[in-house]
């Protein structure tokens, strides 16, 4: 195997064949030619922003695009993936992510400018991309200031903040589907609505091209230090948390309609709604994905009663309910194997947010 296989899989047991995942599979074929890594039971929490969750069954760190593309395209078709960045907008259960979990490595995060128009590879930070468009005198691309996750996520979801959405500012997105093509696919292909974008499942954001309007660096420094000033005071920026957790219903701030239900405060074992910001969910401490879950639905159900209103969930959430194979814990009766998909709720189902469990959804925050 040229690529560097880490974990238990790196060791052979007696018999000479390479021993599973916590998961129950054999490594996957597709990993023989891989440059970059391939870790079993790559742990999430080391990660995702509520520091919780399971593991992945296989985390994959690609050497660079065409590394990536190889690897889907010679990946099982079956096999779900899913693209995460830093977390920042996910909630992953405790039973872990069965499947390929993609990570892009600190090359697929350059940023440069060129004729005017911002180019970021999909790993970058929104701050590194605002900054870069400053340096570059170029205005409008401010509000990735305040998106705390990667480029890859902000195009998935359609990430926006302060009055202004990807969807203002995207020219184009390089594209790795989930067959292994490398494709270019314009904003209005992506399709985006608020939070949301038509991308596939398993397809990876590897790059994009932003646009702005000319504008005065001192300017576009002080309205960054706006965004930066307002987010420290009005957002728990020092917890473990996963951002605004529900999307904004018409006509309403989710934020008042969470204090309004009495919610602010609310726990549930160590996980906490934010005193400081309604809309956010905090693990205290030891608090398990299913804890911040049923928190969330809680309040959900608490606002629903109180204002007549339906809160749709924001943060995405993906995985297995159920014990951690990292935490030594083995898989329950009837807890799906390594094959089943990598389940989540998805409220693109239409019935507020609780249709069955189904495939992975379209999961922001990826790389």
């Amino acid at each position: 195997m040229q690529g560097m296989v880490e974990g238990d899989v790196r060791e052979r047991n007696a018999s000479g064949s390479a021993p599973s995942t916590a998961f129950g599979g054999p490594p996957p074929r597709a990993g023989e030619d891989l440059r970059g890594t391939l870790t079993a039971n790559g742990s999430l929490a080391d990660f995702i922003w509520f520091r919780t969750g399971g593991p992945a069954e296989w985390l994959v760190r690609p050497a660079d695009v065409e590394d990536l593309a190889e690897l889907l395209k010679a990946l099982d078709p079956s096999t779900p993936v899913l693209p995460v960045g830093v977390g920042s907008n996910l909630i992953v259960r405790d039973g872990g992510v069965p499947g390929v979990v993609v990570r892009l490595p600190k090359a697929m995060a350059k940023v440069s400018v060129q004729d005017g128009r911002v180019r970021a590879g999909a790993g970058a930070m929104g701050i590194t991309v605002a900054s870069a468009a400053r340096d570059a005198g170029i205005a409008g691309l401010e509000f990735l200031r305040g998106i705390p996750g990667t480029v890859g996520g902000a195009v998935r979801m359609n990430a926006g903040a302060y009055g202004r959405d990807v969807s203002d500012i995207l020219v184009e997105a390089t594209v790795v589907t989930r067959y292994g093509t490398v494709e270019t696919w314009s904003a209005e292909k992506l399709g985006f609505t608020y939070r949301h974008s038509d991308l596939p499942a398993g397809a990876v954001v590897v790059e994009a091209v932003f646009s702005g309007t000319p504008g005065e660096p001192a300017v576009i420094s002080a309205e960054m230090d706006r965004i930066a000033a307002e987010r420290e005071a009005s957002q728990p920026l020092r917890s473990r948390t996963g951002g605004s957790t529900f999307k904004n219903p018409d006509g309403h701030k989710a934020w008042a309609l969470i204090d309004a239900a009495g919610c602010r405060g609310l726990t549930r074992g160590d996980a906490q709604v934010s005193e400081k910001h309604c809309n956010f969910l905090l693990n205290l401490g030891s608090a398990s994905s299913a804890e911040i879950e049923a928190l969330g639905e809680e309040v959900r159900d608490k606002v629903k009663a109180h204002s007549g209103v339906t809160l749709e969930w924001e943060i995405q959430r993906v995985g297995i309910a159920a014990p951690s194979p990292l935490r030594g814990e083995g898989r329950g009766e009837g807890q799906p194997s390594s094959a089943a998909p990598a389940l989540s709720t998805s409220d693109a189902a239409g019935d507020g947010g609780r249709p069955p469990l189904c495939p992975l959804p379209h999961v922001g925050g990826e790389a």
